[in-house]
């Protein structure tokens, strides 16, 4: 059997698996040779069989996006580094302190987010994550749900200790130049984002409560969530059944960002608060990970009107990674049908990958044995999810796995995308945002 009729034929759960092992092992050429196929690493091979399953690409199929994937800036506009596991036994002894609630969370969140630059196998697992998955960079998630400057500095603190730490495979961004310099040099780089609008919440006045956007913007941050869920003081979120709109502070934090230079994310944003920040806002705006409410109704959805305003800001839709969001199959295959709806109805300049998830430690699920159950705690004020809205049994999840990302692309050559339209989708669109964002002269310096 040639090649071309193996790689068309192999049953899912087996395919990449072989390809990553005993065919890796055994050409000196062709795709079973291609660095993005080559791991040992068990979630990886599990979600790389699981994808070509789904997908069933021709071998010129795969060639031609693995190549692409490889050469391109790929920039996943809303996500999370490589996590590590946790040290179980020092959370069994943290336990046995009776910390609190916060101390066992904030350790937790911690060792998942740090032990990259201080535990070898944990480093070399992310390089290889990273790698595998072709990633340029990640619009890194670096703030705690919320509005709290204190709260909001515990992420930033994390990830820029890990770029610091980590500075031969990993760049902490502050331009769009050192996203393409990255690349050049064959690093990966963190790009950051904040979950939430930082606001000292003494409210002396209009200035004096804005004015930690610009502090947050000084110390790396480049795009900043104006809800998450609930309704704030700026405005309604997605799960508000009220969809109350956004307020006149809502309009001058907007206003704000728009001059230090921060992109305005409406992704946890309600639907009318959405459109009042597009018409509000004088820069390109982003929902930087989505699904489009037309192909499956839920909160965390945008219907086309928001979409369509969310674009005129010459902005974009990162579409997710989450089964829920997704629906229909929850698969790679329901994530490119969301992407040809943006694409189809409101132009391919519009659209990015922004997926929401991480790749976990092969080592987690034994580190996690060690970890004492906890009571359970009522659900945090920031995590309104409706009943439904995340959990379920979604059978296809495994090929959304990060790692997937060379995947991701493949898919996007089947459905018959050009070169350059691949290219915007998988990361030019997210890099022109962030650039078109800066103030004039910071994107002359990103520019040099």
């Amino acid at each position: 059997m040639d090649r071309r009729t193996f790689l068309n034929h192999v049953p899912a759960g087996v395919g990449l698996s072989l390809l990553s092992s005993k065919l890796f092992a055994q050409t000196e050429n062709g795709i079973e040779r291609h660095p993005l196929l080559a791991t040992q690493n068990p979630l990886i091979i599990k979600g790389r069989d699981a994808g070509l399953g789904a997908l069933k690409p021709s071998t010129a199929e795969l060639e031609r996006g693995l190549e692409l994937h490889a050469e391109s800036i790929v920039f996943d506009s809303y996500g999370f580094a490589p996590r590590a596991a946790v040290d179980g036994d020092a959370l069994a002894k943290l336990d046995a302190s009776h910390a609190s609630d916060m101390e066992w969370a904030d350790a937790r969140e911690e060792m998942s987010m740090t032990r990259p630059a201080l535990i070898p196998q944990e480093r070399e697992e992310f390089r290889e994550a990273f790698r595998c998955a072709g990633v340029t960079c990640i619009f890194q998630n670096a703030g705690e749900e919320g509005q709290t400057p204190n709260r909001l500095l515990k992420r930033l603190a994390r990830f820029t200790f890990l770029g610091d730490m980590l500075r031969d495979v990993l760049v902490r961004a502050s331009l769009p130049a050192d996203i393409i310099n990255a690349k050049a040099a064959g690093k990966h780089c963190l790009y950051l984002t904040g979950n939430g609008t930082p606001l000292p919440q003494t409210w002396v006045s209009v200035q004096e409560e804005l004015g930690y956007i610009r502090h947050f913007f000084q110390l790396g941050i480049r795009m900043m969530h104006l809800t998450y869920n609930r309704r704030n003081m700026l405005a309604d979120g997605c799960a508000e059944t009220a969809n109350g709109g956004l307020s006149d502070f809502g309009r001058a934090a907007i206003a704000e960002m728009n001059r230090v230079g921060v992109i305005l994310d409406v992704a946890h944003t309600g639907w009318r608060s959405s459109r009042e920040a597009a018409e509000a806002s004088t820069k390109p705006m982003v929902a930087s990970h989505t699904a489009c409410n037309t192909l499956n109704e839920h909160i965390r959805a945008k219907p086309d009107d928001v979409i369509k305003a969310i674009c005129d800001t010459n902005g974009l839709i990162g579409i997710c990674l989450i089964p829920n969001f997704l629906g229909g199959g929850g698969d790679i295959v329901r994530l490119l049908d969301h992407i040809d709806h943006v694409v189809k109805k409101f132009g391919v300049d519009h659209v990015a990958i922004g997926t929401d998830v991480a790749h976990m430690s092969q080592f987690a699920a034994a580190e996690n044995k060690k970890v004492p159950k906890r009571d359970r705690r009522r659900s945090r004020f920031a995590s309104l999810w409706p009943d439904g809205s995340l959990g379920g049994n979604w059978p296809g999840r495994a090929t959304l796995a990060w790692t997937n990302w060379p995947l991701f692309t493949v898919g996007l050559v089947q459905r018959g995308y050009s070169d350059e339209e691949i290219q915007k989708i998988i990361g030019g669109n997210i890099l022109r945002v962030c650039q078109d964002v800066l103030p004039e002269p910071l994107q002359k310096i990103s520019q040099s």
